[in-house]
């Protein structure tokens, strides 16, 4: 009878042992992925965090950029059209002056005619850098061009262009950010670079168009922040974001730049 009742109890004590143990282990299972759910929600508030601050970096450098463009518009009125136009009101009322002679009229309307074709010059100039009229009439394939025969044209450098996929086909709002990266990474290229010889490459795979530029100028080190997010490079990186594209910038002292982007 006392053997029955132990052996009762050592069955009893197993039980309690045994549920105790699944007890245990259930009670580390919740804890550990409790955790572990914890630390996965933390760093996807973290990871969208960072996503959310890079938009705001992003959106704050457009800003910038935009505010530059109109204070840089705002100067070439002020002092290529506003001034000469300035300038042939006076000479207006000149002509109104009585007593002038023949060869005194015929100088200040001369005067007038001259800087009222630099005004009119002027103001295309600024159309133009708001909006290439090549780009407009004719497309990015024919924008990319006429950007290489402007840079060519200095004797400074060298720049080609080849595209092996149908840019034209892309809607006209991502044509001009892609025109004006290129612009951006060549104006770079020239006054930042050195560069001698630039190559822009155009390739399309599937539904996805990369471009490939390299030049050749002084580089720069990768580690040095300040290179990396310069306003130039800023503007770029909003107008690939625009582009739902990927950016991918190489580079090292005295070897170049390459900048591949996709989108």
């Amino acid at each position: 009878m006392n053997s029955e009742l132990i052996h009762q109890n050592d069955i009893i004590n197993i039980i309690i042992y045994t549920f105790t143990a699944f007890l245990l282990m259930a009670l580390v299972l919740i804890l550990f992925f409790y955790f572990s759910r914890k630390k996965i929600v933390q760093q996807e508030v973290e990871k969208k965090n960072l996503e959310i601050a890079h938009q705001k970096e992003l959106l704050h450098s457009i800003i910038i950029t935009q505010e530059e463009e109109r204070k840089r518009i705002a100067q070439d009125l002020h002092d290529d059209i506003s001034s000469k136009l300035n300038i042939v009101s006076i000479n207006s009322h000149l002509l109104k002056t009585p007593g002038l002679t023949f060869d005194e009229s015929s100088e200040i309307s001369t005067n007038i005619f001259n800087l009222t074709k630099k005004a009119l010059d002027n103001s295309r100039r600024i159309a133009h850098d708001l909006l290439p009229p090549v780009l407009e009439k004719f497309g990015l394939h024919a924008g990319i061009e006429e950007l290489c025969v402007e840079y060519n044209s200095n004797k400074l450098i060298n720049a080609s262009f080849t595209s092996f996929t149908e840019l034209d086909k892309i809607n006209s709002d991502k044509q001009l950010n892609v025109f004006r990266i290129l612009q951006e990474l060549m104006n770079n290229s020239l006054k930042h670079g050195k560069a001698k010889n630039i190559t822009i490459i155009f390739e399309s795979n599937s539904n996805l168009i990369t471009c490939k530029y390299n030049d050749d100028g002084i580089g720069f080190d990768m580690n040095d922040v300040k290179n990396q997010k310069g306003l130039g490079m800023k503007n770029i990186e909003s107008r690939i974001s625009f582009l739902n594209g990927e950016l991918k910038i190489i580079s090292s002292e005295k070897k170049g730049m390459q900048v591949i982007f996709s989108f």
